[in-house]
């Protein structure tokens, strides 16, 4: 990178100043306060995919990888998405199943951290949501192996073409039996509002050992 451009990029900030977020300002639990942020991120017409998050995970050896995904319910129990169990991030976590997912809602200055550990969700569940896609993207999720090395687009766009005629239109698409739904079950849930100079708000919810859950403030 030359030295301009380097000093350009390095130059890149904008000043937070929003709003502030005080210990008075949160919910009794995170499920509450985070449906409030979770509205006003919707709500608000700024953000193409309110429910966009990041999803890191890490190898058994420690080494991380990211992406991005969508949030497709939320409950007291944690944050629910779906995926092919065979993807990278499905092989992760059933190897090490611990996660964390950042919603990044920027027009808003505001972030929400979570970090907790990762269960399946029942096939239920996943039965239930898969019949709510759609057809298109029921059938992607048969034709793709997700996360494996292709030569080529031509083999997916094939597997594709096959699957189609397997399920034709109007016939019903169940899911493949390694595709499912993960649930991030929150140990900690972090609420982070831009504040001016860097020294932003940073709120999180910790769940103690006994199960009760603290607020505690973060420093910037």
């Amino acid at each position: 990178m030359a030295e301009d451009e380097d000093r350009a990029v390095a130059g890149m900030r904008r000043r937070y100043g929003l709003a502030g977020l005080a210990e008075s300002d949160l919910a009794p639990t995170w499920p509450e306060q985070f449906a409030t942020w979770f509205d006003d991120a919707v709500s608000s017409g700024l953000l193409v995919e309110p429910n966009a998050m990041v999803l890191a995970t890490a190898a058994p050896d420690g080494r991380p990888s990211a992406r991005t995904v969508l949030l497709k319910g939320y409950d007291p129990g944690g944050f629910v998405l779906f995926t092919n169990y065979g993807s990278r991030k499905g092989r992760e976590v059933a190897a090490n199943p611990y996660a964390s997912l950042v919603f990044s809602w920027v027009p808003l200055e505001r972030q929400v951290v979570v970090c907790g550990a990762v269960e399946r969700v029942s096939r239920a569940e996943t039965v239930d949501y898969f019949a709510t896609r759609p057809r298109g993207s029921r059938l992607g999720a048969w034709a793709s192996p997700q996360s494996a090395v292709l030569p080529s687009r031509e083999p997916l766009d094939a597997a594709l073409a096959e699957v189609s005629e397997r399920f034709p239109e109007g016939a019903e698409i169940p899911p493949p039996d390694g595709w499912g739904g993960l649930r991030v079950v929150p140990e900690t849930v972090e609420f982070w509002q831009g504040r001016p100079d860097r020294l932003h708000d940073r709120l999180r919810y910790r769940r103690q050992p006994d199960g009760a859950w603290v607020v505690e403030r973060l420093a910037p």
